[in-house]
């Protein structure tokens, strides 16, 4: 009877809406609201650049304002006669003149009456991000795009956005605006007919063109990656935004490995005994690493020489290379993926497991080929008296993890797996032995360590995870590292050995070694960290490394130690990019790292998992069968070569940053999602502030490593209120904003949010149809957030909840098994719709949906249905 009185009136809202729906839709299709202009000639655009009228950039949209903002680097300032700032400012999406993210722009600047300055105000998601405070409000030079040199089109993740009404019926509903994953990306116009079989799946698609009159560019689809939400799904799509390309490693490829099985184990070859210096007998070698870590790159030794009066230090590195041929299968595919890619809960390898995980791995208790640094250290002044580089043969007495190194040099009660089988005195004799080598180890790397701070070494902070394996060996979670001087013990050696191959393959080759650099940072990017710091009474000196290394030693607060943690987070975030190079492409004085505060430095430690580190393997091994005359060395990569893999590797690294970075937030996503943030005590966490904005401030959550805005403005106008008890609630008022604090003002009165407070935030997460979910934080008062349980230490705070995420899916997928076991054969409704078999509210909703589609005139005016 309901239906039967309001079904005209329903009929004809649903045909209006419909209309209206099909009308905008094909309105926004069609995208012929605007034209853009024309792209000038090449040969104009090269003549505009070299005049000094247009300017050549890679174009970078801004992360978080992708629809106005977006910047043309111009690296080449510097050289340049100019008081111009380091960047112009592209706004909207007119003047970007359908340029996108990471394609090679040619820019006109415009009349400095129409430059504008950066918005200050926060924006959703935002987090880290390199900064130029004090001139965000200032204008910046802005342009135009004229012309596009290169394109950098690659594949999109896409989604299609829901169809509503009578849309799916429409003659153009083959031509879909799918809405890209990124952000910074525009819609891509789609045809196809698989629209509304595709809803809630994301969808790699490629773009065809992009004409000057319309709104969109074209593409096509190009394969499906599955249902948006599910965890295989996401992963997949930030491989794939990030142009990680990794299938399993090819049949060819593994027909190049060496054979190790039960039938036929591997053994170490004569000949090579014969040529390699046999360490096996001689050295107490060991390994120090994370626990559970199966790609051991890196072995030490230590001991004592002439009665004690000299020290030899060895550190003692897989040797890849002798496995992997240059320009084999395996080599090519090594230097296509660059370097290993290591998500929250996986990792992609380098190299195949038969090496990475096995005959490369130098594991405890079996011969391993090795490529071996040792130096003979006056035992007094440790200074060098000698070096040796050459290829060596070990077997590593024990593998060590970080904690159980600690607890050996703490004197506290440890047992070493090696030695759970010795007899008592045997035991306490090479336990002795283990822990005066670590002891020795330690003041080694102490010593390396003050050299280097002399220097001006700098100690920074981050959010630094490591990967934790399951009995599988599968990677199930990322664990925070405990401060642990082991760590740096360890560090400090790796930094050493690179160092000196550095600059053993620079004096023999170079113009055509593979270097790292790290250039000194913009000062601008420090100004967020200056100004933060003075507003605690600390002053940060940026001129020198040296200077700012003693300056953040003493911006210490000994009332919260997170204070420190807070500003070399900042001076992190400042810092610019670390860079491979070919020394033939800078002069001298460019090949100064400034984080290590070395003249000269390079990657040889990691060859299992870089592939960097074998180039250099490769080099130093040239370098030294010229040194002892051994025979003809093989032709090495021209400068040219090695500067363009040195680009590659550069560009494959920063993929596997941005790639690691979002798989993390995955989780920390996955780890609230389900969770209730009204109810749930785990939704609550104290945060950090440490950077102020105009309508609100970022914050630092140190249980959680999450970084991220809270508004203290909302878009209702209204502004966050604290009363006596600190509670917050949202009221009608105004908000103000000062250098080192913010203020909002309402009927209850004013609350004042200062750098570094101690506020209580709600965790929750906010999800949306396209792209990724991502954590929202909410004031709930103003006061640092005490928790009723138990404390637990900073660090294991991440490691929970990776390891939750991971037991929830467990449960779940075990569950799932577990009811699809009893569960009986499914109808066609149950299985896809998950309804019961008719009658049903499916059935009655299809009815009425076929009934809508036909004329009314030639249907009775009720709608029968046997419910």
């Amino acid at each position: 009877d309901y239906l039967q009185n309001f079904w005209p009136q329903l009929q004809a809202a649903h045909d209006l809406y419909g209309s209206i729906s099909q009308a905008l839709q094909e309105k926004e299709s069609e995208g012929n609201e605007r034209e853009f202009s024309e792209h000038l000639p090449a040969e104009v655009l090269e003549a505009g650049i070299k005049s000094g009228r247009y300017i050549q950039g890679t174009l970078n949209v801004s992360k978080h304002r992708a629809q106005t903002e977006a910047f043309i680097m111009m690296e080449d300032l510097s050289n340049k006669n100019t008081d111009m700032n380091w960047c112009v400012l592209v706004y909207g999406d007119k003047n970007r003149n359908r340029a996108m993210q990471g394609d090679v722009v040619v820019v006109e600047l415009l009349p400095k009456s129409e430059w504008r300055g950066k918005v200050t105000a926060l924006t959703e998601a935002q987090g880290d991000e390199k900064s130029r405070e004090d001139n965000e409000s200032k204008p910046l030079p802005t342009g135009r795009v004229v012309g596009i040199l290169q394109r950098h089109w690659r594949d999109y993740v896409v989604t299609f956005p829901p169809r509503e009404g009578s849309q799916s019926q429409s003659r153009n509903s083959q031509r879909i605006l799918a809405v890209p994953w990124d952000h910074r990306i525009p819609k891509i116009r789609i045809s196809t007919q698989q629209a509304d079989a595709l809803q809630d799946h994301r969808v790699v698609v490629r773009i065809d063109s992009w004409e000057s009159t319309s709104l969109y560019p074209n593409g096509h689809s190009v394969r499906v990656l599955g249902r948006a939400g599910e965890l295989e799904t996401e992963v997949q799509t930030i491989l794939i935004e990030n142009c990680i390309h990794v299938p399993p490693f090819s049949d060819a490829q593994l027909r190049e490995m060496p054979v190790n099985s039960p039938e036929k184990p591997w053994k170490v070859d004569p000949a090579q005994m014969a040529e390699r210096r046999d360490l096996r007998e001689s050295h107490l070698v060991f390994s120090i690493d994370p626990k559970g870590c199966e790609d051991v790159d890196d072995t030490l030794s230590v001991r004592s020489l002439e009665g004690g009066k000299l020290l030899e230090l060895g550190v003692h590195i897989a040797d890849v290379t002798h496995f992997v041929t240059e320009g084999s299968l395996t080599d090519l595919e090594a230097r296509t993926r660059a370097t290993t890619y290591y998500l929250a809960d996986r990792r992609y390898d380098m190299l195949p497991a038969v090496l990475s995980a096995d005959l490369c791995s130098l594991l405890g208790g079996v011969d391993r080929y090795a490529m071996s640094v040792l130096w003979e250290l006056d035992a007094h002044t440790l200074t060098v008296n000698n070096v040796w580089f050459g290829r060596t043969l070990i077997r590593s007495a024990y593998q060590l993890h970080y904690e159980l190194a600690q607890a050996i040099l703490n004197g506290e009660p440890a047992e070493v797996p090696e030695l759970a089988q010795l007899g008592s005195e045997e035991k306490d004799t090479k336990l002795a032995q283990l822990t005066q080598a670590l002891e020795m180890l330690t003041h080694v790397a102490r010593h390396l360590r003050a050299q280097r701070d002399r220097g001006g070494a700098l100690e920074l902070e981050g959010v630094e995870v490591r990967a934790q394996l399951d009995e599988e060996r599968n990677i199930t979670a990322l664990v925070p590292r405990q401060p642990l001087e082991v760590h740096e013990t360890v560090a400090e050696c790796m930094i050493y050995a690179n160092h000196w191959v550095a600059r053993k393959i620079q004096e023999t080759f170079p113009h055509q070694a593979l270097l790292r650099r790290h250039p000194p940072p913009r000062q601008e990017f420090f100004n967020l960290l200056v100004e933060s710091a003075k507003a605690r009474g600390f002053t940060i000196d940026t001129r020198t490394n040296k200077a700012l290394a003693d300056s953040l030693d003493q911006a210490v607060d000994p009332e919260d130690p997170l204070v420190n943690r807070l500003l070399r987070m900042m001076t992190t975030q400042a810092m610019s990019e670390a860079l491979y190079f070919s020394t033939g492409t800078q002069s001298l004085d460019q090949y100064y790292h400034y984080g290590l505060a070395l003249d000269c430095y390079t990657h040889f430690t990691s060859p299992i998992r870089r592939y960097a580190d074998i180039v250099v393997h490769r080099l130093l091994t040239a370098a030294i069968a010229m040194e002892r005359e051994v025979g003809p060395v093989k032709a090495l990569a021209s400068n040219k070569e090695l500067e363009e893999m040195a680009q590659h590797i550069n560009k494959k690294n920063r993929a596997a940053k941005r790639a690691q970075k979002l798989s993390t937030e995955l989780f920390q996503c996955l780890y609230f999602k389900e969770r209730d943030p009204q109810t749930d005590q785990r939704c609550v966490a104290d945060a950090v502030i440490y950077s102020i904005r105009d309508d609100g401030v970022l914050v630092f959550v140190p249980e959680y490593g999450v970084k991220g805005p809270v508004y203290l403005k909302n878009r209702e106008g209204q502004v966050v209120a604290a009363g006596h008890d600190g509670s917050c609630e949202w009221q009608s008022g105004s908000v103000r904003r000062y250098p080192d604090h913010i203020t909002t003002a309402s009927s209850c009165g004013s609350s004042t949010f200062r750098l570094f407070d101690h506020i209580t935030v709600r965790i929750s997460v906010h999800s949306t149809h396209c792209h990724a979910d991502r954590i929202n934080l909410e004031v709930i008062s103003n006061r640092p957030y005490h928790s009723t349980e138990p404390q637990q230490p900073r660090s294991q705070g991440r490691c929970q909840l990776v390891q939750e995420v991971v037991r929830l899916a467990e449960e779940a997928h075990q569950q799932a098994q577990e009811k699809a076991a009893r569960r009986p054969k499914l109808s066609r409704e149950e299985r896809e719709f998950c309804q019961s078999k008719t009658p049903n509210l499916y059935s009655l909703l299809e009815e009425v949906r076929e009934e809508a589609l036909r004329d009314l005139n030639m249907v009775p005016q009720v709608c029968a249905t046997t419910a």
